[in-house]
């Protein structure tokens, strides 16, 4: 974002962030509210009414943070405090989220990370390429029915596709009510049937895999280069990870555009509800078994076999469902280990401590 005095009402603030910032405001001198625009290890960019600062937390937020979830995120609304002389600020709080969009975090602790928050609609980019795929949207559309912002997929590349309505076709089947449009950077082709969503003040973010073209979709629809863009690797359409942290882009027309880096594998964090929105055409099937609690398996009555059997169920469509199932429960599951055995670690240091206090009352 270029470093000019861009009021904050250019990057989303209104009326209602007015009044959450003036219920949160602590009684520390000189804080202003401000917007993330990005984020990197362990520092921020934030945007005041004062411009562009460099940001971290305080001791006091390190502190208090349970977890990776709580720290600011990129679209999130803070409560900063600019310092006198510099163009620096420090973060003391952050302002209850809109929405958030989640994933899993690398790792083999169950542990939550924030991609983006108080985002409008999330566009779901996956390219009409040897990259296309389906069940890959699925997932993106699970974690965005759960993130609270409403989703669009973008098939970009469309000059790539000879045959882009068959495409569009079945990832509508695949994402029933989800606004679906093919777009080509290259030949400026879609960009009227993207104009609903370019509205003053809305926040989209754009997210897909490495090499689907959301750095060019945003240097596109902002009329210059924001974004450096790299080729894709044409043996496997796989992209090479232009956009190395998150960003957000206040783009001509008074929207806000956000970056992110492509994903190999979208990792789900506590989705289920978002799993039930995606697939809700398989969740009213189940609901119309003649058994409550069928397994659509040899059951009688059970209208999600007998969809499969018609062809009404797409069954790599439905694999996806049960697949996205068994992976929430085992994440939970795991989670639910992890919570415990902190609980336990805790408890002993407890105990230890109370046992020191009573072996010192003991000496006295």
């Amino acid at each position: 974002m270029s470093a000019d005095t861009r009021p904050l009402q250019a990057l989303g603030w209104n009326e209602q962030w007015q009044t959450l910032f003036t219920a949160a405001a602590k009684p520390i001198n000189g804080l202003v509210p401000a917007r993330v625009t990005a984020q990197f290890t362990n520092q921020y960019r934030v945007w005041t009414d004062e411009g562009e600062l460099a940001a971290e937390v305080s001791g006091k937020f390190q502190f208090q943070a349970a977890a990776r979830g709580d720290y600011p995120a990129v679209g999130d609304w803070i409560l900063a405090q600019p310092l006198p002389g510099e163009r620096r600020a420090i973060i003391h709080g952050v302002l209850p989220r809109r929405t958030a969009m989640i994933r899993r975090a690398a790792g083999s602790i169950p542990e939550e990370q924030v991609i983006g928050a108080n985002i409008d609609t999330l566009f779901i980019v996956n390219a009409l390429n040897g990259d296309f795929n389906v069940r890959k949207i699925e997932r993106y559309l699970i974690a965005a029915w759960e993130s609270g912002s409403s989703p669009v997929v973008l098939l970009t590349k469309a000059d790539l596709c000879e045959d882009a309505p068959s495409r569009i076709a079945e990832v509508e089947s695949a994402a029933p009510g989800v606004p679906v449009h093919a777009v080509s950077a290259l030949e400026d082709q879609g960009r009227s049937s993207l104009l609903p969503y370019l509205q003053p003040g809305q926040t989209i973010a754009v997210t897909g895999s490495s090499g689907a073209g959301k750095s060019t979709l945003l240097n596109w629809l902002a009329g210059e280069e924001r974004q450096h863009v790299q080729g894709i690797r044409e043996d496997d359409a796989r992209g090479r990870h232009t956009t190395t942290h998150r960003e957000l882009f206040a783009l001509p027309g008074g929207f806000i555009l956000m970056d992110t880096p492509g994903m190999r594998e979208l990792q789900l964090w506590e989705s289920e509800s978002g799993r039930q929105e995606a697939f809700a055409d398989i969740e009213a099937l189940a609901d119309a078994c003649r058994f409550r609690d069928c397994k659509h398996g040899s059951e009688l009555g059970c209208a999600v076999k007998e969809a499969l059997r018609s062809g009404e169920l797409d069954a790599h469509r439905y694999e996806s469902y049960k697949k996205t199932g068994r992976e929430l429960a085992h994440q939970a599951r795991k989670e639910r280990s992890v919570t415990n055995r902190a609980k336990k670690s805790g408890d002993k240091r407890l105990a230890s401590r109370e046992k020191q206090v009573r072996r010192s009352m003991d000496m006295d």
